[in-house]
Formats: C-alpha cells, structure tokens, sequence
C-alpha cells in the first residue's frame, strides 16, 4: 500500500518533469539501508524529496543530509519534509554540491544529481565516507541510452551526457581504492564501496 503523500510527491515529480527514482530502484535502495544498518546519509540531488523521504522512512535512527542546488525544487522538498515530520531527520541544504564541503562522516553517500558531474561529487565527498560505507550512483544507465550506439543517439547533449556516464563507469573501474558492482536494477545502480586491506 503506497502512502498517498508518497504518491502525491511522485505525481508532482510527473507533472513538473522532476526526475525521481524509479520504483524498483528506490525499493533496493531502501532495503540495501535496512539490510546494511545505515545510520548517517548524505544525498546530492534533493531535488523534491522523494528519495531522501524514503531513505528516512526506513528506520527511526536514519539521518539524512540532502544537497539541491535549484531554488524551486529545493523550496519543494522542504514542503514535503515538512508534511512527513522529518524537519528532524533530514537536512536540507540549498547549494551546488560542485563545490561544496560538508562536515561529518557518512555510512552512504547516494549521488543523484547532475550526472556529468558524478567523478567531482565523487572526490568531493568520498573523504566523508565511513570506512566500511558505500557510494551508490543512480541512472547508470539512464533510461538505456549508455548502452545504445552512440550513432543512435540524436541528441548532441544527450551523446555528451551518455559520454560522461561512460567516462564515470570507467573511473569506478580502474579505481585502485575502490570496488563497485554494477546492477540492472531501476535506471542501473552502481553499488562502490573501499576495497579491504
């Protein structure tokens, strides 16, 4: 049974073509918390709340620190927040998380925001990173066009953007600190965590 304030977050995310995840993504999200007792959140890409709602939901202990860089989504999720009681639980922070330093250190760091700039928002909060945490970066596939022939792809920014996926899928795999996996769930999942001595 879907909460119907849950619901109205994802009809508003249709109607004002807000990107939000996909069901089957942000179940595993969800239940990967759960699963691995995550505490401490931190999120780049607020952008009305709906993940960042959901991540709280799970357990009463969660915490999370979201980062939205655009005014009138960021004025939305704080709405949202509002009307789940979270005010709380989630903190909300009004910036661009290109150049942003946070405090704190953190169980999951979840990039969901500009996906050409996920190797910067990376090194930027990688330091915040609990040792024994994880990274986990949304729309690795995005909507199946990383894994078309770029020829296919008309779009000159749309081809950029898919490029820049790409360049990011690579540094996840040469990394020599980190290791990921990479799942065919939702919009494709990369899953990145320290690699053990």
């Amino acid at each position: 049974m879907v909460d119907p304030k849950i619901k109205k977050i994802k009809e508003y995310a249709i109607d004002n073509n807000v990107p939000i995840m996909q069901d089957e993504g942000i179940n595993y999200l969800t239940t990967f918390i759960i699963k691995h007792n995550i505490r401490n959140i931190l999120e780049i890409g607020t952008a009305i709340g709906y993940s960042a709602i959901q991540m709280a939901l799970t357990n009463k202990d969660v915490k999370v620190t979201t980062v939205e860089r655009d005014e009138k989504r960021y004025l939305e999720a704080v709405k949202n927040v509002k009307d789940f009681d979270l005010e709380d639980k989630i903190h909300l922070i009004f910036n661009d998380a290109t150049n942003l330093k946070v405090d704190g250190s953190y169980d999951l760091i979840f990039l969901d925001a500009a996906k050409s700039q996920n190797i910067t928002f990376f090194n930027n909060f990688k330091n915040n990173l609990e040792d024994n945490g994880y990274i986990i970066t949304d729309n690795m596939s995005f909507h199946g066009f990383v894994n078309k022939d770029e020829k296919e792809i008309k779009s000159r920014n749309l081809r950029g953007l898919v490029r820049k996926i790409k360049e990011y899928k690579n540094f996840l795999e040469e990394s020599n600190e980190y290791t990921t996996k990479f799942l065919d769930i939702g919009d494709g999942l990369a899953i990145t965590n320290r690699k053990k001595d």
